[in-house]
């Protein structure tokens, strides 16, 4: 398990757990980034934006948000 923020771009990563607020939590589940859900990320400039591809969509995610969100090699 890691943070999205240290994965390479290209690489497919499954969504284990968001280590934050109930706040944050609450956002990204409803941008569907839920425990179980498939990512590619797409651009990942530390310490800048990460782009990630999900369920066909496009979304940019600050680094320390990128940092919240543990995954797994899927």
């Amino acid at each position: 398990m890691m943070p999205l923020s240290m994965v390479s771009p290209g690489e497919v990563v499954k969504v284990v757990t968001v280590r934050a607020g109930w706040g944050l939590q609450r956002r990204l589940g409803e941008l569907g980034l839920t425990t179980g859900a498939q990512i590619r990320v797409i651009n990942s400039q530390r310490p800048g934006p990460v782009v990630i591809d999900i369920r066909g969509s496009r979304l940019a995610l600050g680094y320390g948000v990128a940092h919240r969100i543990m995954v797994t090699q899927s």
